[in-house]
């Protein structure tokens, strides 16, 4: 495994931080894994070098934690593994059920690690920008959970960089913990990042942290083969078109004259970006994970990377919900 520092911070993480959406008890994810099989996932990650982990609160209704936080204090020590999570999403009904408020970070965060088991997280992130709370309480909510020790660094997720530059430059203005970190849709179908966010990222020593690498496994596959996630993801359905098939058809027809699959090739694409710190990767499977972790060690040529790019058309802006 390969290490790279998280931006501009000191941290170390490994080149593939394990996604844990996919772990969770929940009926709103028909396709999610029970306790013992993201246990072993989990297992196998942390045995081949994986130090970077990440959930959120909202994935199954917190389950998702609870597996995570459970199989961490049994598989690893603590002071070993970078352990991300985030706010946002709707936890419980009522007006402050969901949010960046002052009251909904302050009380998710220990329920998050209460969750998790732990006393502290490495990453807490801002799972979207909230247009309902002025982004001053938010920012200043999320430096206290820094100063009380229950976070080390902060991050952000999906937004317009004109929001991300107004985050920064309030944290700045007021001497606040800034983030440190960009989690966002970035992968060889949906390159809308490359306009504004990664030079952003690149001025201000921003890590990346790419959510749905491979497209939500369109770019694992010949694009008329259907899982049972592709055929109930709702939002996944949201994020791609038809014409995106082109590109996934140079990944595929590349994959098969190296003789390795269409997965090891996309994933490969994106580690090459030096902005690229480390991209959350989704796994349902042994082989998922092994695709992976072969691809830190996968390079390929200009002329493969030409043959890639190339049936890029721009998309509209889409993920920010």
């Amino acid at each position: 495994m390969r290490y790279r520092r998280l931006g501009n911070t000191g941290l170390q993480v490994s080149a593939i931080c394990l996604g844990a959406m996919s772990f969770g008890e929940t009926t709103e994810r028909a396709w999610a894994l029970d306790e013992d099989s993201s246990r072993a996932i989990i297992r196998r990650a942390l045995d081949a070098g994986v130090n970077f982990i990440d959930t959120a609160n909202v994935y199954n209704a917190g389950t998702s934690e609870e597996f995570v936080g459970r199989a961490l204090r049994e598989f690893a020590h603590r002071d070993d593994v970078v352990l991300a999570t985030k706010v946002h999403g709707r936890m419980r009904p009522g007006p402050n059920g969901r949010g960046l408020s002052r009251k909904a970070i302050l009380t998710e965060i220990d329920h998050s690690l209460r969750r998790l088991q732990v006393d502290y997280v490495d990453l807490y992130q801002i799972h979207r920008w909230d247009p309902e709370v002025p982004i001053e309480e938010t920012l200043e909510a999320l430096n206290d959970v820094v100063r009380a020790g229950k976070a080390r660094y902060i991050g952000a997720s999906s937004m317009h960089a004109w929001q991300f530059t107004k985050a920064l430059y309030v944290s700045d203005l007021n001497g606040w913990a800034r983030f440190v970190s960009m989690q966002n849709h970035y992968n060889l179908i949906y390159r809308e990042e490359e306009r504004e966010m990664l030079p952003l990222c690149a001025d201000q020593g921003i890590g990346v942290l790419p959510w749905s690498p491979l497209a939500r496994g369109r770019l694992a596959r010949p694009w008329g083969e259907t899982t049972l996630r592709s055929r109930t993801d709702e939002f996944g359905k949201s994020l791609y078109r038809d014409d995106d098939r082109s590109i996934v058809d140079v990944v595929v027809d590349l994959a098969a004259r190296r003789g390795i699959s269409p997965a090891r090739i996309a994933m490969a694409w994106l580690l090459r970006n030096p902005l690229v710190t480390s991209p959350i990767v989704g796994v349902t499977k042994s082989d998922h994970l092994d695709d992976a972790l072969a691809a830190v060690d996968l390079t390929l040529d200009d002329a493969e990377i030409a043959a890639l790019e190339a049936p890029y058309r721009p998309h509209e802006v889409v993920g920010f919900r």
